[in-house]
């Protein structure tokens, strides 16, 4: 969420400069981006249990948040694209699609984690699934309408090498962004 942050400085440059076009390649950059930064994070929470363990803490309780941040993992990758995608809508005060989508995923979310986590006995992995399907479902609502919106037109990009090149520039605005959401 830190990270994506730094979104919100660089699409804004873009918009004001009315370079529209701009707003959706570094959206697909910080996307890639993310999703990079989310395989190291994804390994330390694969490996939870163990260091919670080794730091000190109940082994039964690190058994239950290892389990728990492992099923979170889909819900970690998903997350590194809903961010960008929020920004994206923020920049262009596209605020009615980010909320029909929320409420849409709400509506799904609340009977989904009570299903997964009372009738399945999935307990808290129950609660971490019902939380990654829900992003997922978050950021399937907005990418369509990202993709078929006529709302969307100006600023959507072809995905191309471009990509690789706003990394850095990325990457020099995300750092303390998120230094400044820690």
């Amino acid at each position: 969420m830190g990270m994506a942050s730094g979104l919100e400085t660089i699409c804004g440059q873009a918009y004001g400069a009315q370079q529209y076009q701009r707003i959706g390649m570094q959206t697909y950059t910080a996307i890639f981006s993310l999703i990079l930064v989310s395989i190291p994070v994804s390994i330390l929470w694969i490996n939870m249990e163990t260091i919670l363990v080794f730091i000190g803490q109940d082994p039964l309780i690190s058994h239950e948040a290892g389990k728990f941040t492992i099923w979170l993992v889909p819900a970690l990758f998903a997350d590194a694209i809903l961010q960008p995608l929020v920004r994206y809508f923020q920049v262009q005060s596209l605020l009615l699609p980010m909320f029909a989508s929320s409420c849409v995923t709400l509506i799904i979310h609340v009977p989904l984690c009570w299903a997964l986590v009372f009738k399945t006995r999935l307990s808290n992995v129950g609660g971490a699934l019902a939380v990654s399907i829900s992003i997922w479902s978050n950021v399937i609502f907005l990418g369509l309408y990202m993709r078929y919106s006529s709302a969307c037109a100006k600023t959507r990009a072809p995905i191309s090498m471009e990509l690789f090149k706003g990394m850095w520039e990325f990457f020099r605005f995300a750092i303390p962004s998120a230094v400044m959401v820690w």
